[in-house]
């Protein structure tokens, strides 16, 4: 079974930055796709970014797009959302995702296409 821890959420100024980490264990990280979710109160939860296996290959979600960036070390079994220019719609729980069969980029971009879930990190941007 694997597990999936994030950290590095907390309160942040508009305009500021954060990065953000989810720990894996329990599986086998380099042949997961990874992604980054996140869901603001009142609101679904929605696709942030997502990586290929090798690191090569991203998506993102046109709202991030030029300010976040997705990344992974398979060597310490992480990936990372570096969150730069962070406005106030970026406030929300961010969750990890890691999908064991890589479907293409259109279902990567889904929820239900992942397979193991992280418990979240609130990110709070203040302005």
């Amino acid at each position: 079974q694997v597990q999936l821890v994030e950290s590095g959420g907390r309160l942040v100024q508009a305009g500021g930055s954060l990065r953000l980490s989810c720990a894996a264990s329990g599986g086998t990280f380099s042949s997961y796709v990874m992604g980054w979710f996140r869901q603001a109160p009142g609101k679904p939860r929605e696709f942030v970014a997502a990586l290929s296996t090798s690191g090569v290959t991203t998506g993102y979600a046109d709202s991030v797009k030029g300010r976040f960036t997705i990344s992974r070390d398979n060597a310490k079994n992480t990936v990372y959302l570096q969150m730069n220019i962070i406005v106030a719609e970026d406030t929300a729980v961010y969750y990890c995702a890691a999908d064991r069969r890589f479907m293409g980029w259109a279902a990567a971009r889904t929820s239900g296409s992942y397979d193991y879930w992280g418990q979240g990190t609130q990110v709070t941007v203040s302005s």
